[in-house]
């Protein structure tokens, strides 16, 4: 069993997460800045299905990438130098989210719910969540989300609608981290795409330890420039 968060309660330790499914911390609490907030700074992330309560987790052992690990293969570096994209951050938050909450690969469903678009839009209306957005020709190809505490990075999902359109915001977002002294970027759970990129699965323990000196570095807030 896992324990049911009323308004007012914490997370419970880390440690009480089961193993399967593995993670799940907690049920219920809300969405609201404060939550998130208090989550995102313990590494506790939110991820339910429509019609569930909100759902916590905390996986053992967790999908990191550290920025100067980041790998780009051949092909997407030819697709770098082109430049027949442009690059732009925070100037379409709630757009990203919603290409992310659409449906792809044959699959109707999301767990982008519009709870959740309105929760992560007032962080980012706070200066606490960002997009990376790649665009072409002037319209929205492709990009990603997540949050930003201290100097951690928390991916939270992406989306193309070109080919690496997504890898090309992903790659971009990686090196200015890196430049801006971030020092991990959470990408929750293990994908073949996000090692492909060179992510890796650390255990939650040094994931905690790591992300507990991260979060507590002064971080600008704010909406994010291209520099």
């Amino acid at each position: 069993m896992i324990p049911w968060l009323n308004p007012n309660d914490p997370f419970p330790p880390l440690e009480s997460a089961l193993r399967e499914p593995n993670g799940l911390l907690a049920a219920g609490g809300d969405l609201s800045p404060q939550r998130l907030i208090a989550a995102y700074s313990r590494g506790i992330f939110p991820w339910f299905n429509p019609g569930e309560p909100i759902l916590w987790w905390s996986p053992d052992p967790r999908m990191v990438l550290f920025p100067d690990e980041l790998k780009v293969s051949r092909s997407l570096r030819k697709t770098l130098k082109k430049q027949a994209y442009e690059i732009r951050i925070d100037t379409a938050f709630r757009q990203v989210m919603e290409a992310c909450a659409a449906p792809r690969d044959g699959h109707s469903g999301t767990w982008i719910t519009p709870a959740m678009i309105s929760a992560y839009t007032e962080l980012h209306r706070q200066g606490l969540a960002h997009s990376v957005e790649t665009w072409m020709e002037d319209k929205l190809v492709g990009g990603l989300y997540g949050v930003s505490l201290g100097r951690m990075f928390y991916g939270e999902s992406m989306f193309s609608r070109a080919t690496d359109a997504s890898k090309i915001a992903f790659v971009y977002l990686v090196r200015q981290l890196e430049r801006w002294g971030f020092g991990m970027i959470d990408c929750q759970m293990k994908t073949a795409h996000l090692a492909s990129l060179g992510a890796r699965e650390i255990p939650r323990a040094e994931f905690s330890q790591k992300l507990s000196e991260l979060v507590n570095f002064p971080g600008d807030i704010g909406h994010w420039h291209r520099p």
